[in-house]
């Protein structure tokens, strides 16, 4: 099975044309949990091709936004000539190239069930964000995890799966209590309506 960057250098071309129930719900999912805010400094974890990215710039002062993919990258800087962005290609699993208690808000966006270790994740976010900052995040349903479902893409050569792990809801609420945030907000997402299991789950944390 390829490495999570080399899939998603693959993924990068056809990510923006494919159709996507996932990434396109969890794009309505952000715009809802955050259509409130206005923030100074912003950081979001895993961009790809920018899907939210732009939609965070206009609601920050400063976006840094973090990507293991240098293709998807790519695609992003493309949408921002201007360069009002820092992108930055980076491995989650390592140190974030950020200073600490910098950004009031940080946001994850389907990319954890890349992420074998939460804690890790966690602590980073709790040593980059401010007092009474925010971490949103939204990630496939563990539900839909139970019944086989994972990021995969199509080629010329078939169906590629990439690298996940299983994480339970309560893994991510252990994690963060862990690292000494507060649960301020859970939700779950649909397709259609609540009949159906739901597609994804999110999240909003404090520090």
């Amino acid at each position: 099975m390829m490495s999570i960057a080399e899939a998603y250098n693959n993924w990068a071309n056809t990510y923006n044309e494919v159709p996507n129930k996932t990434r396109d719900l969890e794009a309505r999912a952000i715009r809802k949990s955050l259509e409130n805010g206005g923030f100074e400094h912003s950081l979001e974890l895993g961009c790809g091709t920018g899907k939210n990215t732009f939609w965070l710039a206009e609601h920050s002062k400063n976006l840094t936004a973090l990507d293991f993919s240098e293709k998807m990258l790519e695609k992003a800087k493309q949408l921002d000539p201007e360069n009002k962005i820092n992108f930055q290609q980076t491995d989650l699993n390592k140190t974030w190239p950020v200073p600490g208690e910098n950004f009031d808000l940080i946001s994850c966006s389907l990319v954890l069930e890349h992420i074998k270790n939460l804690d890790f994740i966690f602590a980073e976010a709790n040593r980059t964000l401010k007092k009474n900052g925010s971490f949103y995040l939204c990630e496939l349903h563990p539900f839909k995890q139970y019944l086989g479902s994972k990021a995969r893409f199509e080629t010329k050569d078939g169906t590629k799966e990439l690298e996940v792990y299983l994480h339970h809801v309560s893994d991510y609420i252990g994690a963060a209590e862990k690292s000494g945030f507060r649960l301020k907000k859970i939700n779950e997402w649909f397709d259609k309506d609540q009949k159906e299991i739901p597609r994804l789950i999110s999240f909003i944390f404090k520090k």
